[in-house]
């Protein structure tokens, strides 16, 4: 089975149209605000997603792009700006940030009922709790795809190779919640090999493009490919060889087209998720 994340997230956002419109109607439009710090070619691509995505759904968009020298005072004042304007409710800072900047510091900054990403040590504490309202974009698509493969996650063995603060570690936490049996790998894990093969979920965030071959696939295994990498040819290709674990795999995402869908959609979500809060109040 190949997990199509465009057709997925298709279907999501045609719900979330709607969400959108119903809060409309009761005088509220979701607002993102994004902050670009410089000029990274590879953020500038996925800004662009998000907007266009926005703009899909009718939700209100704007980037505030800073130059390479902004310091972090200057980033911190327009975070606060954002924290206080009441027509957006959601703020994502991309990253990564110029060196003279402290990510977390920043990260730290966003109010954190408007930190979309899900990386505020508040939201990310919640997570843990099993008590949360927002979930890292990413994780939560691959929650999504497996829920889509038809497979509890229940009692499964799940192998999560990535330890990340923004896919790895939450995404193992997610999978605990759904009474998986988790264990988390990364680039210091002695006979990886082994490891991969016992999983029933694999879930692969290593940024190294084909490092999981068929031979370290367990027949059957739903595997989740997070990466996004060049080949040698220059072609895009994910951190799992697909070819040769499509002939084992008993569900599969592609790269592109799986879990990059997802993460921009999930984004949507949690604008929505912190708009549809200023009702309720």
């Amino acid at each position: 089975m190949i997990l199509d994340g465009k057709a997925v997230a298709a279907r999501l956002r045609a719900e979330m149209k709607q969400q959108v419109e119903q809060l409309k109607a009761q005088g509220i439009t979701p607002g993102l605000a994004i902050l670009l710090v410089g000029e990274d070619h590879a953020s500038q691509v996925y800004i662009r997603n998000k907007r266009r995505a926005c703009e899909e759904l009718g939700i209100h968009s704007e980037l505030h792009s800073l130059p390479e020298q902004t310091t972090q005072e200057e980033l911190l004042e327009q975070v606060e700006a954002l924290n206080r304007r009441e027509d957006i409710h959601g703020i994502l800072v991309q990253l990564p940030l110029p060196k003279q900047i402290d990510e977390m510091a920043v990260i730290r900054a966003v109010d954190p009922n408007k930190d979309v990403d899900a990386f505020h040590t508040v939201n990310v504490g919640r997570i843990m709790l099993g008590d949360y309202d927002f979930l890292p974009c990413t994780p939560a698509g691959i929650l999504e795809l497996i829920h889509e493969s038809g497979i509890s996650i229940q009692g499964k063995e799940c192998v999560v190779v990535g330890r990340s603060n923004i896919v790895g570690k939450p995404m193992a936490m997610l999978l605990l919640h759904e009474h998986g049996t988790v264990t988390v790998c990364h680039s210091r894990t002695p006979n990886l090999a082994e490891i991969t093969r016992r999983a029933d979920i694999l879930v692969v965030a290593m940024g190294k493009a084909k490092a999981i071959t068929r031979d370290m696939v367990k027949p059957g295994a739903v595997v989740i490919d997070v990466g996004m990498n060049r080949d040698e040819n220059g072609k895009l290709c994910g951190d799992v060889d697909f070819a040769g674990v499509l002939q084992i795999a008993g569900a599969i995402t592609p790269v592109p087209g799986g879990v990059g869908p997802m993460t921009v959609t999930m984004l949507m979500r949690n604008t929505i998720t912190a708009a549809s809060r200023c009702c309720s109040q």
